[in-house]
């Protein structure tokens, strides 16, 4: 292949100099149009494949496929900014328009059960982008030290490093390979046999928090007091608390839920670095909007200063870097919630999994106003059960006290 050439979807020879035309799927669907006649079931799907199977830019080894969703906010968020940077209004609407579309996008793919990596590369470009506004139009202002500008700087590469680390295996189960038998052919029948017909009510196919349930938990006087699930997807015994994502399609070690800003799992093996991330994201962006206020609203608190700031539209500048520390103030409190809730839950040793799923069989209680849903399985104590998060992943696998009940 040369630069501009591909292999596309159906496996054919492409160029990119046919990328506009010889598409059969919207040409059909223009006819349709024109001709007042709705178009078939999965018209609008294949027409979309087929753009985003043709996105794609000249490589070495042949035209390489662009992910549609890394392009919407490397392009819509510098834009969407700088607009609500021209008024106060245009501001306000940008800034409450922007969850709602995310907010939305989610429940979208989340419906779908679809990965994308739309959210991380929102999360990374707004990094990328509010360091650079802090650099080209606070930092010129002569108010920033050069050991604060040092330690913000700090601050995001040691936020980005555990969030490097949290994006590595979660702690995956081993896929038994297609000349493997089962792994539970050496249980008893009878626990084996009642994986299949539903016990405790949890044999259905569909899926709660990114997990198939399309498994049941054995019997508890099971032989050397092993509590374990058969999970009919991955076709394997997997221990206590793990689960089976059903956006990675993977058995997950203490599995706590998919998130989609990192675009993996967060399980056994990089639950601490996750919270590690969230911890140095939070101080770091407090940090950037605390010298930002005391550039911008000189004499004001920052509190008092993101709310009353008279001066912030006085110039172009002050108002694109007014704006940006409302929109860092805004991720900031969704990713505080998360971080909230991450922290309650690792006290009460329970995962975000096992809380939804106590929710919905009604056997979890909930304290501090619902924030928190203690299934009183595996909580041990406040320091205890710290103690276990802290030493996840730093025993083999096998050996986790998690498996013993």
């Amino acid at each position: 292949l040369c630069c501009c050439e591909y292999v596309d979807r159906r496996g054919q020879r492409s160029h990119l100099a046919a990328c506009c035309c010889d598409c059969q799927e919207l040409d059909e669907g223009c006819d349709r149009w024109l001709a007042c006649k709705s178009l078939p079931p999965g018209a609008l799907e294949s027409i979309a494949d087929t753009i985003a199977d043709r996105l794609r830019v000249p490589w070495f080894s042949g035209a390489v496929k662009i992910n549609v969703s890394l392009v919407p906010p490397l392009v819509l968020l510098p834009v969407l900014l700088h607009v609500a940077a021209l008024h106060f209004l245009l501001g306000l609407l940008v800034l409450t328009s922007l969850p709602v579309v995310v907010l939305w996008y989610y429940y979208l793919t989340h419906r779908r059960k679809e990965r994308t990596l739309f959210f991380l590369s929102l999360g990374l470009f707004s990094l990328g982008y509010m360091y650079y506004v802090f650099l080209q139009e606070v930092v010129p202002r002569g108010h920033v030290q050069h050991s604060q500008v040092v330690a913000l700087t700090c601050g995001l590469i040691l936020m980005l490093a555990a969030l490097s680390r949290a994006k590595k295996d979660p702690g995956y189960l081993p896929i038994p390979t297609g000349n493997e038998k089962p792994s539970h052919q050496g249980l008893p029948h009878s626990s084996v046999r009642g994986s299949f017909s539903g016990l405790h009510g949890a044999a259905n196919s569909r899926a709660v928090n990114g997990e198939a349930k399309g498994y049941s938990r054995m019997a508890a006087d099971e032989p050397e007091g092993l509590k374990k699930d058969w999970c009919t997807k991955c076709h394997l015994v997997r221990p206590a608390r793990a689960g089976h994502c059903r956006l990675c399609g993977r058995c997950v070690r203490r599995l706590d839920h998919h998130c989609v800003w990192i675009n993996s799992c967060v399980g056994e093996q990089n639950h601490q670095a996750f919270i590690l991330a969230l911890s140095f994201f939070m101080l770091t962006s407090v940090y950037g909007i605390t010298l930002t206020l005391h550039t911008v609203c000189r004499g004001r608190t920052p509190f008092v200063a993101l709310f009353y700031c008279p001066g912030a539209y006085s110039d172009y500048s002050s108002a694109l870097s007014f704006t940006c520390v409302w929109y860092c103030a805004i991720v900031t409190a969704g990713m505080g919630y998360i971080l909230l809730i991450q922290l309650l839950n690792i006290s009460y040793n329970v995962t975000e999994r096992e809380a939804r799923l106590a929710l919905r069989d009604n056997t979890g209680r909930r304290l501090l106003g619902g924030l928190v849903i203690d299934t009183g399985q595996y909580n041990r104590g406040f320091l205890c059960n710290w103690g276990h998060f802290l030493s996840l992943g730093s025993s083999p696998p096998q050996r986790s006290a998690e498996d013993i009940v």
